[in-house]
């Protein structure tokens, strides 16, 4: 991922029919698959908001876990999961971060938008990645759609102005829901705006249900600090409005 460029003539794209995007989401799929997984995901957001740049992206690695090897034709990865454990996928991750955050701000760039305006959605491995790189970047997204993802690591810290949609099914027995619903807790503690929505009878999959539920999310949830800076200016208001009548 050392160059931004990387893959980009195979990203699947969805852009507005005119004008200048007002919105940029980046998609990112799991491992082993390719932007053509993120495709339903694509739609919908494209659906919901068509004045979006709205780009599906694929790893910059072939993946190397099929049977026999890598074959350049099963797929890509962000990472790689090879001997991957609970010691050493964090440190994996970090190991990327770098050429990812310069790709997300490349893009962000390129479509000359403010990283407030900027969403990452990811799906398992690239779930992951948005996650981590939000917690290690200030500034790079201002929204996260994680579709059956993880922490590589307990959040120590919610990153600031960042609002973290965490979406999972129950039955999913590759990422269990339970590590994520600790994870959403801690950020809570923490200050962070994040959902946490498990739908039952649901796995390891990018499920209609899943971007559904995304979907309203985007739609309706107000971030706390939106509350609290409303509450601020009513009392600042306020306290005006008595000193001009006392």
């Amino acid at each position: 991922m050392s160059n931004p460029d990387v893959h980009r003539s195979q990203a699947l794209a969805k852009l507005p029919a005119e004008g200048q995007p007002e919105l940029l989401f980046l998609l990112l799929h799991g491992a082993g698959a390719d932007a053509a997984q993120m495709r339903p995901l694509a739609q919908a957001l494209h659906t919901l908001y068509p004045q979006a740049a709205v780009l599906s992206l694929n790893g910059p690695e072939p993946y190397d876990q099929m049977p026999g090897g890598v074959d350049l034709h099963q797929g890509w990865q962000w990472y790689s999961l090879a001997g991957a454990n609970d010691d050493n996928h964090a440190g994996r991750i970090n190991a990327v971060l770098p050429d990812f955050i310069a790709t997300v701000r490349s893009w962000a760039a390129q479509f000359d938008l403010p990283w407030q305006r900027v969403a990452l959605a990811g799906f398992s491995q690239g779930a992951v990645l948005a996650l981590e790189a939000v917690q290690q970047e200030v500034e790079l997204a201002g929204r996260v759609l994680a579709f059956s993802g993880a922490y590589a690591t307990m959040p120590g810290h919610a990153p600031p102005q960042v609002s973290v949609h965490i979406l999972h099914g129950q039955l999913d027995g590759v990422l269990p829901y339970q590590d994520q619903i600790a994870a959403a807790r801690r950020l809570v503690q923490l200050g962070g705006d994040v959902t946490a929505d498990v739908l039952p009878d649901i796995g390891h999959e990018l499920h209609e249900a899943l971007i559904a539920r995304a979907m309203e999310q985007l739609q309706t949830f107000v971030p706390a600090r939106v509350w609290r800076e409303a509450m601020q200016a009513a009392q600042a208001q306020g306290l005006a409005d008595k000193e001009e009548n006392d």
